[in-house]
């Protein structure tokens, strides 16, 4: 099972609560809690937690074409530079 942490809003999203609501739920589960590197606190989901959070993705009406497409393009656009760059030869300054 994946990792999901989420931020208290986040979790209020997905709970249907307000985020006070959702840090209280979390601390009723006992939900592994850290604060992350942007400063947010966020809370890993447990099984039951992250199976709605799976069956919300489910439901969504996503464009899976067109985000294909744009990965698809963004690659292209990211390659191009890289295409024009002199190869490296392997040696070093002299």
């Amino acid at each position: 099972m994946p990792q999901i942490w989420m931020t208290y809003d986040e979790l209020a999203t997905l709970c249907g609560c307000r985020p006070v609501e959702a840090r209280d739920q979390a601390r009723f589960l006992s939900l592994p809690r850290r604060k992350c590197s942007d400063g947010t606190t966020r809370a890993k989901l447990n099984a039951t937690l992250a199976m709605k959070y799976f069956a919300t993705i489910r439901e969504q009406d996503f464009d899976l074409d067109g985000a294909i497409a744009a990965l698809r393009e963004m690659h292209r656009q990211m390659a191009a530079p890289l295409a024009r760059e002199p190869a490296h030869d392997g040696r070093g300054v002299a």
